[in-house]
């Protein structure tokens, strides 16, 4: 048994913002499943958003996410983000963050604008944000002597005071995967960050990386945390559309700086679904472009950000230029090709305004939770944002809370398991498991597709679960244990809501209700958690200045 102060399990903008937070006072160890910069926030291309610009407002900001997020984003931690936005800006500013700067001598940060934004407020670097803030925070990870770094490790399952039979029930900490020797470590902290990202790899198409696999999200509902809203699965309108290109995404700024859906002939469709046509939020573009798609029976569609001009093209979108060229397809000239994907997991473990599961002991950061901020559909460039204020809210937790002493904790037991005989049962059941979620559980929804999937989901849980209970954890197995759970989660959610709202559309409940309430699924292994007091299972209130436009 190893011990830390704090364990993080996942090292994107979330976890790694953390742990350099708490390195000062706490032993922190961060697990990886891959290397640190093998995280969805690397990928991360259009920016942060924050209110910096005197035009704008901290109301502002807060409407825009209302509004992306159909009602049912929490006011409370709306507010508390967005009023979070410059402090995280500078905090990143004064760890070495190079953003795109603008001005006479490069004084004053570069602002660009996304679909849902009513200002110009979006701080990033060129069209590689994700990667620019990752690569700064990881070489100072690396460099602090309080920082111990697990790469090549996976979260087998979190250690629980009811699981060991003990009347305290909180975390302790996990047992970890030590993916190159091959066997499971036990990792003791008096606090565990879950911060390993969404569960796009649930999905057949997916702009995300290999290791979204919903990890965090099945490990603590395993550990009796409630989740929320899982139903709300963006997918982002824009990934290109290539045989050999994979998961690369369009950034949201190319149509904030101009960039023109099109079909094949040339024709731009967004106006006819939207008025704020291009830049409308990401839940009704990517409708937008499945019902063309659909209608005319095409491949793709097109994006077209050629009519600003070469020069602008290549200083604005450096990577995606890059990239596209690497394809053939040459951005200054010609449009790209490009079809939705899923993108971002707007649900999760319910947390409170400090990062705190209902778990004592454990917190959950960024897309693994479920905040209140993102309600139905989250605002771009508001993923980043919610990571750096709740990972400096959770550290200021950790840091006030009193020492306590872990107790000893079991050794991983192998006594009962062999080798797994027939691998190709997890290849298979991989397989299956994402064509069935593309399928019927994707951007539109009706009651019979949910049956059907959820009826596959629980036979494949079947075999997986057998497959664990006899042979020895590998890394495919525990991500595709995880996958299938994330999976039944957005099912069962899916059919509690009997409407359509934002990221949910259902043509069988194709109207939205007056009132929004969140989707809450509840453990019923053992003692249930109990929920946090901030409203989540209540009506969702509705600021009043919101009243016609949401």
């Amino acid at each position: 048994m190893t011990h830390f102060d704090v364990l993080v399990i996942g090292s994107g903008l979330a976890g790694l913002s953390a742990a350099l937070r708490l390195a000062p006072t706490h032993r922190v160890a961060i697990v990886t499943k891959h290397e640190l910069m093998d995280g969805a926030s690397a990928w991360a291309q259009g920016g942060i958003a924050a209110v910096l610009d005197s035009d704008d407002s901290l109301d502002s900001h807060a409407r825009d996410t209302h509004v992306a997020g159909a009602g049912l984003c929490h006011d409370d931690t709306v507010r508390f983000v967005v009023e979070g936005g410059r402090r995280a800006i500078e905090w990143l500013v004064s760890h070495g963050v190079r953003f795109t700067r603008e001005g006479i001598g490069g004084d004053e940060l570069h602002l660009t604008r996304e679909g849902g934004h009513s200002h110009r407020r979006i701080v990033h670097a060129a069209d590689a944000t994700g990667a620019a803030v990752q690569g700064t925070l990881v070489e100072q990870a690396r460099a602090h002597p309080n920082i111990t770094i697990l790469d090549w490790h996976i979260a087998v399952d979190l250690i629980t005071g009811a699981k060991l039979g003990l009347a305290d029930n909180r975390c302790h900490g996990a047992y970890v995967l030590d993916r190159r020797a091959g066997h499971v470590r036990t990792l003791a902290a008096r606090a565990t960050i879950l911060a390993s990202g969404g569960a796009g790899k649930v999905y057949l198409y997916t702009t995300n990386p290999d290791t979204a696999t919903g990890d965090g999200i099945a490990m603590g509902w395993r550990a009796g945390c409630p989740v929320a809203n899982m139903e709300f699965i963006q997918f982002h309108p824009t990934c290109l559309y290539h045989p050999h290109a994979k998961s690369f995404l369009i950034s949201e700024a190319v149509r904030g700086e101009g960039g023109l859906l099109k079909l094949p002939g040339g024709e731009r469709f967004m106006t006819e679904h939207d008025p704020r046509g291009e830049l409308a939020p990401r839940d009704v573009v990517a409708r937008a472009i499945d019902f063309e798609m659909k209608k005319r029976g095409l491949d793709c569609v097109h994006l077209d950000i050629s009519h600003k001009g070469a020069d602008f093209v290549r200083g604005h979108f450096p990577n995606i230029h890059a990239t596209c060229l690497g394809f053939g397809i040459d951005i200054t000239r010609q449009p790209i090709p490009v079809v939705p994907a899923a993108h971002y997991t707007c649900g999760g473990l319910l947390v409170d305004l400090a990062g705190r599961t209902p778990l004592p002991g454990l917190y959950a950061l960024g897309e693994v939770s479920c905040s209140g901020l993102h309600g139905a559909n989250r605002l771009a460039s508001n993923s980043l944002l919610e990571c750096l204020v709740f990972s400096e809210a959770a550290a200021a937790d950790i840091r006030a809370a009193a020492p306590r002493d872990i107790p000893a904790l079991p050794a991983w037991d192998e006594s009962r398991v062999t080798n797994a005989d027939e691998e190709v049962v997890i290849a298979h059941n991989w397989d299956e498991l994402r064509r069935s979620m593309w399928s019927y559980v994707g951007i539109v929804r009706t009651d019979k597709r949910l049956e059907r999937a959820l009826h596959r989901i629980q036979l494949l849980q079947a075999e997986i679960e057998e497959f664990y209970a006899h042979f020895r954890v590998t890394n495919d197995l525990l991500e595709l244990r995880n996958l299938v759970l994330t999976a039944e989660l957005i099912v069962r959610s899916a059919r509690l809501r009997h409407e359509s709202r934002g990221l949910h559309f259902s043509t069988d409940w194709p109207h939205t209700l007056g009132v929004a309430r969140d989707t809450v699924l509840q453990p019923t292994t053992g003692a249930p958690l109990p929920l946090h007091p901030h409203a989540f299972g209540q009506p969702v209130p509705r600021p009043a200045a919101l009243a016609e436009r949401v």
